[in-house]
């Protein structure tokens, strides 16, 4: 496994931190970063570094080509493929072949999917595009190349970083008192929105979506309801401390959540949740498709195409797939049918939003189609009198007050105190203390051995 949470709290990032800025020239403050996030990633995978650095060296060879070579389309080309290849092999062939059984019979071969290659495999490809665009300058320094590659921070679950983002800030960057202190602060919530809302709502979900689980209709609501928070959290808390070291380290990396359960409609949703992955697939799949500046029956395929993709890049399963092509339905609906109706109905248009929204985290996380109908069904045809004895089993008093301030939590309202807070002398040192108060509530509950999943880890 990887770094335990308290090995990498007071064990890797002290030691990091303090030989990062003791050293003082950038070329050995990336060779630090490169060394460090290749034994971050190896602590748990130490056969898959080999594949990490081939790739690595490989992509470094076929930047400099594209940026030197009249053949720079093929070879562009030829790239994706061989990084799309890769990608497909450790991450798809189990499913392809168990869905081909009917031609090849069983076949043994399980291969183990390295965590995080969905993501530097987009910043990879992200990259050679751009080189290709002459967006970026070529990177000739294999060490800034490979930085870029492997940053420990969002190395595992993202964002997904682009090198255009990154580029000045990997050649040359300064980081002041403030900013560390700011990226202290970030990653100390971002640690406190998975440790002690996701994993709350995670005994809720977890528990709810097994499959024999007696599902009722109260319970299918709060489970749909409990993952939703969990996603968001888990998924948020990560972007927000990956945020928050990349600012202590002195890189900006751009928010991946916009409050995305406060949205106006499902094309607001997705201009809000995981914005990196959304806006990879807008830049170099579905605008290089003819995004919407073609007939509409184009852009329903290069809806279908992006939403499709979406959806296997989650996952290597079937719910994965029609999680994006619900996805696709509502959108295109939405866009052609009934966008502008939605747009003058203030409160109905978010009570239409969230509903739809966890409709589709009920595809996303059930284990089967079969589970999908099931549960669906149980949601919209079960109805029953409100039963709160699901909790029963759950320790509902530890539980219930971390899915309210988890509920409370999805609007901007904490923010905006905390800004207004850090804008003031006395409140901001409140605003600190508060800060310190989650990390060592959030250590505590890891030195208990909380219960403590990580969702985006099998993307």
């Amino acid at each position: 496994m990887l770094f335990s949470s308290l090995t990498f709290l007071f064990v890797f990032l002290p030691v990091l931190i303090v030989l990062y800025f003791v050293l003082p020239f950038r070329w050995y403050k990336n060779t630090l970063l490169l060394a460090v996030s290749l034994l971050f990633y190896s602590w748990g995978e130490p056969f898959y570094i080999v594949l990490m650095i081939v790739m690595i060296l490989l992509n470094y060879c076929f930047g400099l080509l594209i940026s030197i070579n009249q053949k720079k389309k093929l070879i562009l080309g030829l790239a994706i493929f061989v990084n799309f290849l890769v990608l497909f092999y450790f991450k798809y062939f189990n499913f392809f072949m168990d869905n081909l059984k009917f031609l090849f019979g069983e076949v043994h071969i399980d291969v183990v999917m390295p965590i995080g290659i969905s993501f530097y495999t987009f910043q990879i490809v992200s990259y050679l595009i751009d080189v290709y665009r002459q967006d970026v300058k070529v990177q000739k320094n294999p060490i800034y190349f490979g930085c870029y590659v492997t940053l420990f921070p969002q190395l595992i679950a993202g964002p997904i970083v682009r090198y255009i983002d990154v580029e000045k800030a990997m050649i040359d960057r300064k980081v002041n008192f403030s900013q560390i202190a700011d990226g202290i602060r970030r990653f100390c919530i971002g640690l406190g929105k998975k440790v002690l809302l996701a994993n709350h709502a995670a005994l809720v979900a977890d528990k709810i979506f097994h499959p024999d689980f007696e599902l009722t209709f109260t319970a299918a609501w709060v489970g749909a309801i409990a993952f939703a928070l969990q996603i968001y959290y888990d998924f948020g808390g990560y972007s927000d401390m990956a945020i928050g070291l990349g600012k202590i380290l002195g890189f900006e990396f751009n928010e991946n959540f916009n409050y995305p359960y406060i949205s106006k409609s499902i094309t607001d949703f997705w201009r809000r949740w995981h914005i990196s992955l959304s806006s990879w697939f807008r830049d170099y799949v579905y605008i290089p498709l003819g995004g919407n500046r073609c007939s509409k029956p184009r852009w329903v395929f290069n809806m279908f195409v992006v939403w499709a993709l979406t959806g296997l890049w989650h996952g290597a399963a079937w719910n994965f797939v029609l999680w994006g092509l619900y996805f696709f339905f509502v959108l295109v609906i939405e866009k052609l049918l009934i966008g502008k109706w939605i747009e003058k109905i203030y409160v109905v248009r978010r009570v239409y939003a969230l509903l739809l929204i966890l409709i589709g985290w009920v595809i996303f996380n059930c284990s089967s189609v079969e589970h999908i109908m099931t549960y669906l069904k149980t949601m919209f045809t079960g109805y029953e009198a409100i039963d709160l004895m699901i909790f029963r089993d759950m320790n509902a008093s530890y539980v219930i007050p971390y899915l309210v301030v988890g509920l409370i939590a999805v609007g901007p309202w904490f923010k905006k105190l905390f800004d207004w807070m850090n804008r003031h002398f006395i409140t901001g040192i409140m605003y600190d203390l508060f800060c310190l108060g989650v990390l060592a509530i959030c250590v505590v509950m890891l030195i208990n051995n909380s219960y403590n999943p990580f969702i985006y880890f099998r993307f």
